[in-house]
Parts: C-alpha cells; structure tokens; sequence
C-alpha cells in the first residue's frame, strides 16, 4: 500500500509517469513483459534511473556533509590548550586512525599567516541542498496532487501548493535569520527555545495546508533550507572576510568567527530531526496522523539530547545517562500520538462511521478492489502504471489476508494511503478496514 498509485518509483516513491508513458486504458490487452517494457519506453526508464540517480546523490552527499559536521564539532570540543601553542591559538588535539598520528591546531581568529593551502568545507553542504532540492521537484512538485495536497485538508491547485511551499521556504529562513540577528542571538539558550518554539509552530501550520506527507517532507526542506543557506550566507562568507583581512594584514574581526560557530551547532542539533525526517517519509505513523507537529516536535528535542550527549563527551569525557532516558521518554509519546490515529476531521470520523456488526471479509475485499487494486494488479488500470507499485498485488482473497498489515496501517490507522485519496476512500471505509485487522484480519 506504500507508494505512488501511479508510478512504480524506486523505493515505492517515484514520481508519476503519466506524462512519459503511454497511458494503459483498462480495456488494453494483457502485456506480457515485453509489452511492459515497450509501455514503458526509454523515456520512462531514464526518468526513473534519473530519479534513483539523484536520491543516491543526496544520500551520498549527506553521509559527506553529516560526517565532516560531526567530526569538526567533536575536534572542536576535543581541543586542549597546552603551553608552547602560538599565542593565536585556542587548543590542540591529538588523533589516531589509519595507522598515523594526527596533531590538530584550532585557532580562534586565524593564524599569522595564511598558508599555502586551504581546505574549505562547502560542496558537501550545497550538494546535499541541490539534490533535495531535485528531489523536491521531482517527487512532491511535478507529485503535487498525489504527495504535496490533500483535498480532505485544503483543496489547492498543483500551482498554489507548489507556490505555498517554495515561499514556505523562503520566508522560514528570513524569519530564522531574522531571530539569530535580532537581540535573541546574543543568548544561544533563548536562541534555541525561539527556534523550537518556531519550528514546531511552522510544522503545526503546514497540517493545515499540505497532506501529512507533503507538510513532514516540507519541515524536512526547510531544516535543510535553513542548514545550508547558514553555510552559504554566514559560515563560508564570515570565512573569507577572515581570509581577506589577513592577506590585506588587517586584524580580523573575532565576531565573524563567532557567528559562525553559532551557525555550525544550529546545524549540529539539527542534523539529526532532518535524517529522521528523511527516514520517516516511508513510515506513515510518523507523518499521516493528527499530531505529526508534536511527533516532529519531540524528534527534534530527542535529536538535540542525543546530540548533547556526544558534545558533552567529546568535551568532558563524561557519559551522562539523562538524555538517553529522557529520549526513550519522547519515544513512549511518540508512539502514543501515533496510535491516536489520522489527522484532522478523519479519526473522529471514523469513529462515527465505524460498522455497526461483525466485518465480513467480503466487505474489506470490496473496498481493497474499488480503491486499491486499479493500481496493486498485475494489469494495472491507472494511467501511466504498468507494473503494481512496490510490487504489491491486491487482486485475490489470499493476496489481501497477506498484507493485512500494511492495509491497516496505510490506509486504516493513518490514512496515507491512497496518497491524496485519489480514489476518494471514505472514512466507513477505513474504518471497516481497522475493525477487520483488529479482530484479527479473519472474517467469512
């Protein structure tokens, strides 16, 4: 039940082909698996490729950016002063790894004298940035009906949803830059409640406005917005006025080192909340419920407390315990707001429409055939899908029972699927559904 109805996407996530390849009419022949191919076409196959192709970049890209990250931010805590360092620097460390000995010196404004060469840490971060971006585009853009709207919460046109996200965007990085500028950066404690206080507030907003998938990976993209144009515009920028005041033999401004750093834990603490964003995209029980804000709200906080336990580590050697209980603490409430069902006006809903008496499997396999199996066959009948999404059949009795639990959880307990409920499957009908896997799946 995972996936694009319309498109059997890499990962069950593809982008629809509507457009790329000829449509099937539910009258057509019966292709055999050259037929497929031809139905498909080059176009189609490259597009899908593309569309793997770029996911893989950005997984790569991020490993990259993640790593370097956390290895600055643990050098960073790690360094110690020692007497003998040159009165410009702040500490010195010393590692081990693959075979060799490594002594690192940290200077807090810069040294003397510039050397000859010098690493600068920027294309992970924008390489990360412009491949979600593709990603963007390619799944909840060009998607937006099945992944970025949903009629049950606003009726928009693709191009209003599209709008809506990208000066989403935009204007969330003004305001989070607005709030480090302001009177507030000069405080990272108030900085950081402000943040959160604005990031929840901002997830809470998007429910309204994009389906529960579109609003989580929207979070997700501006976490990511906000991370890089920190590097772009501040961290890099802060960088080179350094760099420019000493090739000129000006002093550098320490404040510019300062800012930076300020930027570099923002995005620290919220490396984490955006991989679990990434991850949470294929778990509708994160996403497609009433609370997902307050779900989204409580990884961030869990992202921070694990983050603070390996900072303070690296910084003190010390291993405190708190923050992992009071993590698995938000993983109870986590799990608690995702039983609660889905979002918006559904859940209750459901409840009212729920089957008076016993579920007949006759009835869950009626509703399984009218609003999945168009798209969950071996002859699909949506246009522009030939192969069964996920390669997930719904056709037969047997093939039903066997994927009793992936039907309740998308389409019963969090409504996810049919994404955009393109096939308009009513709140009876999920709620028969739920009532059928609870009494086990079994009914004549």
């Amino acid at each position: 039940m995972q996936g694009d109805p319309r498109t059997p996407g890499v990962g069950g996530n593809g982008t629809a082909l509507a457009e790329l390849a000829c449509p099937m009419q539910a009258d057509a022949a019966p292709p055999d698996g050259r037929a497929i191919h031809r139905e498909l076409g080059m176009g189609a196959i490259v597009w899908e490729w593309l569309n793997f192709g770029v996911r893989w970049l950005h997984v790569i890209a991020g490993i990259a950016w993640i790593g370097s990250s956390f290895y600055f931010v643990h050098l960073d805590l790690s360094l110690k002063p020692r007497e003998g360092l040159p009165k410009e620097a702040y500490g010195e460390a010393w590692q081990v790894h693959g075979g060799g000995f490594y002594n690192m010196v940290k200077y807090l404004v810069a040294p003397q004298s510039m050397p000859d060469e010098l690493t600068w840490f920027k294309w992970e971060a924008y390489t990360t940035w412009l491949s979600g971006a593709a990603l963007m585009v390619l799944v909840y853009y060009m998607g937006a009906e099945l992944y970025l709207i949903d009629a049950d919460v606003l009726p928009l046109p693709a191009w209003a949803a599209i709008a809506l996200s990208v000066g989403g965007l935009a204007l969330g990085w003004l305001i989070y830059d607005g709030l480090c500028r302001s009177p507030l950066g000069r405080n990272d404690t108030h900085l950081a409640l402000a943040g959160f206080v604005f990031l929840v507030a901002l997830a809470y907003g998007f429910g309204l406005v994009f389906s529960g998938r579109g609003a989580f990976m929207q979070m997700g993209a501006l976490i990511g917005t906000m991370m890089v144009a920190n590097v772009f515009l501040v961290i890099i920028p802060n960088q080179r006025k350094v760099v420019a005041a000493l090739i000129a033999g000006e002093t550098p401004d320490p404040t510019l080192g300062a800012k930076g750093k300020q930027r570099s834990l923002h995005n620290n603490y919220l490396t984490l909340p955006v991989v679990f964003v990434m991850i949470g995209n294929h778990y509708p029980l994160a996403f497609a419920t009433q609370y997902a804000w307050a779900i989204l709200a409580s990884i961030i906080v869990m992202g921070a407390l694990i983050r603070h336990f390996f900072n303070t580590m690296h910084k003190t050697g010390e291993m405190k315990t708190w923050p992992w209980f009071a993590s698995a603490l938000l993983l109870l409430l986590v799990m608690f707001l995702s039983a609660l069902g889905p979002k918006g006006p559904l859940r209750g809903t459901m409840d009212a429409a729920g089957p008076a008496g016993p579920v007949t499997f006759a009835r869950v396999e009626e509703i399984v055939t009218s609003r999945c199996s168009m798209c969950h066959a071996m002859e699909p009948v949506w246009d522009g899908v030939v192969v069964p999404p996920k390669n997930v059949l719904l056709e037969t009795g047997d093939e039903i029972r066997l994927r009793a639990h992936d039907i309740a959880m998308q389409a019963a307990f969090t409504g996810a699927m049919p994404p955009g409920n393109v096939t308009q499957m009513t709140p009876e009908e999920r709620a028969v559904l739920a009532r059928w896997f609870e009494g086990g799946a079994a009914g004549q």
